[in-house]
């Protein structure tokens, strides 16, 4: 018999489910990436995500939508002048696979980019399209993994832009510390296929997991820096901070 008290279960549950990418409730998320130097530059910049996600059936399959579209700050100009406004919106959605355990979740489905960015030089001005294909393990509530892969691809756009043909691998651990509080690393690696630059980051972040009624809050930080990078405008070292929300159905 389990001797915490119910209170500590729900937090317990809620934080061992509160970075799941393919966790079955709607979420929204606010993200940043502070980039304190931009290889080729030595200027900093920034990318502030919003990210919503959630779930749907088709003809009794299961899926997830996430949307996500970044406010983009990077140096434009030789005398290190800033530029900010909306990038390109991200959308993918991934049907969702019956692993049998109902703490795995596995998800594979198509994702598209839209050049949203009204100012070119923060957007790529081109249509793409690929894949996304995300993993999570939650069976144990002290420590939770997986990964987050995509490539996409050009189709449209801009003949004037270069062509865009990118993959990026995301794995991240959580380890459980107790009341919520976790350690945390999510790096994103990047490789360009158009052009072969490359960012390979690392990262170990701390969060705190908060559980009201039915939201579950998720607050975190985590410093970054880059083992291998190639080529420019690539983040040599960067703090990645975030605000999640997930609303229990």
């Amino acid at each position: 018999m389990n001797g915490l008290p119910a209170g500590a279960q729900d937090t317990g549950n809620a934080a061992a489910q509160a970075n799941n990418p393919l966790a079955n409730m709607t979420a929204l998320n606010f993200q940043d990436y502070y980039i304190g130097r931009i290889t080729d530059t030595d200027k900093d910049g920034n990318q502030f995500w919003v990210r919503f996600a959630k779930p749907f059936s088709v003809a009794k399959t299961n899926w997830i939508m996430r949307a996500s579209l970044p406010v983009n700050t990077y140096p434009v100009a030789a005398d290190g002048g800033l530029a900010t406004g909306i990038g390109d919106l991200n959308v993918f959605a991934a049907y969702l696979f019956d692993t049998g355990n109902p703490a795995v979740s596995f998800g594979l489905g198509p994702q598209i980019t839209a050049p949203t960015a009204p100012d070119e030089r923060l957007g790529s001005e081109k249509w793409s399209a690929g894949f996304a294909n995300v993993l999570f393990d939650g069976r144990s509530k002290r420590f939770q993994y997986g990964y987050l892969l995509t490539w996409q691809a050009s189709f449209a756009g801009s003949g004037d832009r270069a062509n865009v043909n990118v993959g990026a691998l995301q794995p991240f651990a959580f380890y459980q510390l107790g009341g919520g509080l976790y350690l945390r690393s999510a790096p994103i690696w990047v490789y360009n296929f158009d052009n072969d630059a490359y960012s390979v980051p690392l990262g170990l972040g701390i969060g705190q997991v908060i559980k009201r009624g039915k939201t579950v809050f998720n607050l975190f930080v985590e410093p970054q820096a880059s083992v291998a990078y190639r080529g420019p405008g690539q983040p040599d070292w960067q703090v990645f901070a975030g605000f999640n929300m997930q609303f229990l159905q």
